[in-house]
């Protein structure tokens, strides 16, 4: 199957999850799901100290700056792959 719709097959399933992630694996999930959408991050950082959600968003896509979408797409399957 074309890595896109094994990709957006891995989105689907996401929302059908039986458990709700850990904030570290949902974290990764959002940064894989972004790099393999968008690529890398071009936003500048949050300025606000005490918007932690998004600062730890931003955080979690800038480690991924450099890495494929293909690359991105396949960990972001195999990782939904672990949780189903």
């Amino acid at each position: 199957m074309e890595l896109g719709k094994l990709f957006d097959q891995a989105v689907i399933n996401s929302k059908t999850l039986t458990e709700k992630p850990a904030n570290d694996v949902l974290l990764q999930l959002y940064a894989l799901f972004k790099q393999s959408t968008q690529g890398d991050i071009e936003a500048m950082p949050v300025s606000n100290q005490f918007d932690f959600i998004t600062k730890a968003k931003y955080g979690a896509w800038q480690e991924l700056k450099g890495k494929s979408k293909d690359t991105a797409m396949q960990k972001y399957i195999a990782l939904i792959a672990k949780l189903k």
